[in-house]
């Protein structure tokens, strides 16, 4: 394993991931994508994810199947948050409420990478032991708030200000955000560590997989949290 090779094994999934996600965002444009596909792809998508992380050896071939099934998903959803309330337009406003939220999503995602890339070149943020387990600590609580917020959501009861266009709701997003931004540096630090002991060359597949895992999870939050904001206004 090497950093160079995890690199260019990354640029392979986002490859992967953005050319599908535009096929996938066409497709829905010119109404030729089935109503099925978006929860069949995002259903393959976490059997694929799962099936990586249990088992790494396999990232070689699992790895580029999750990464095009995710481009699919994130490609019809992000198209249906932007026309799928087209028609809910408000009174003296030209444009659908979410217009153009899905770029600046991306946008704020590729910022976002590039400055925890800069800070973890740079030392300005120690990916230290302490560092790590708050980290994955605050990770696991966000992962029981959503499991607890999905169980609840059966009974019709919701978790006060998750997800809503509520000040307190749109703080706790961007904590979540913050949470994601983090574990960037956790994904920076498991390539580098990785390469300098000999990992297997699978290894590379395993560390990428691992970076764009985390790269959807902040761009559906930051997504989140803008669509919080429109909510506002």
């Amino acid at each position: 394993m090497t950093v160079q090779g995890a690199i260019g094994k990354t640029a392979a999934l986002l490859a992967v991931l953005s050319a599908t996600a535009i096929w996938s965002w066409n497709a829905a444009l010119n109404q030729e994508l089935q109503p099925a596909v978006l929860p069949v792809a995002g259903i393959l998508g976490f059997v694929l994810a799962m099936a990586t992380i249990f088992k790494p050896t396999w990232s070689p071939w699992t790895a580029p199947i999750y990464a095009a099934f995710e481009g699919v998903f994130l490609g019809a959803l992000s198209f249906l948050i932007e026309s799928g309330v087209a028609a809910r337009v408000l009174p003296g406003q030209a444009a659908p409420p979410y217009q153009g939220i899905a770029m600046q999503a991306v946008a704020l995602t590729c910022a976002t990478l590039f400055l925890m890339l800069f800070v973890y070149g740079t030392g300005l943020i120690k990916v230290t032991d302490r560092l790590k387990a708050g980290i994955v600590s605050a990770t696991g609580a966000v992962c029981l708030v959503y499991f607890a917020s999905i169980m609840l959501g059966f009974f019709g009861v919701r978790v006060p200000g998750l997800g809503m266009p509520t000040p307190i709701g749109i703080g706790i997003g961007l904590v979540i955000v913050g949470i994601a931004a983090f574990n960037l540096l956790l994904d920076f630090d498991f390539i580098e560590q990785g390469a300098r002991a000999s990992a297997p060359k699978y290894m590379e597949w395993y560390a990428a997989f691992g970076l764009i895992l985390t790269l959807v999870w902040l761009y559906l939050e930051i997504l989140k949290v803008l669509r919080q904001l429109q909510d506002r206004r």
